[in-house]
């Protein structure tokens, strides 16, 4: 349902992978996640190289699902009944 939704990553490829690119594709990863996914709090994302040699990155992410609903969460039934300050 987020047509826009997603980090960019096809951006790194083909890039020298060192910090610079670990912190930039944190960076990108933390700022979709904050502005598409409102429904969890993250805590943390850490980029390892997992194998360098064949490209391979591996992108842990850690979050927490928020406890209450916003107006942003579709889910059925739940946003025609919460998730809203408007009476």
């Amino acid at each position: 349902m987020e047509p826009d939704f997603g980090s960019g990553l096809q951006q790194f490829f083909f890039r020298k992978m060192d910090e610079t690119l670990k912190g930039e594709i944190a960076d990108a990863v933390k700022t979709a996640l904050l502005h598409n996914e409102p429904r969890i709090k993250l805590q943390d994302v850490i980029v390892d190289f997992a194998h360098p040699m064949n490209g391979l990155v591996n992108i842990t992410v850690t979050y927490v699902y928020n406890q209450t609903n916003t107006r942003h969460n579709y889910v059925f039934p739940f946003h025609l009944n919460e998730g809203t300050n408007l009476n």
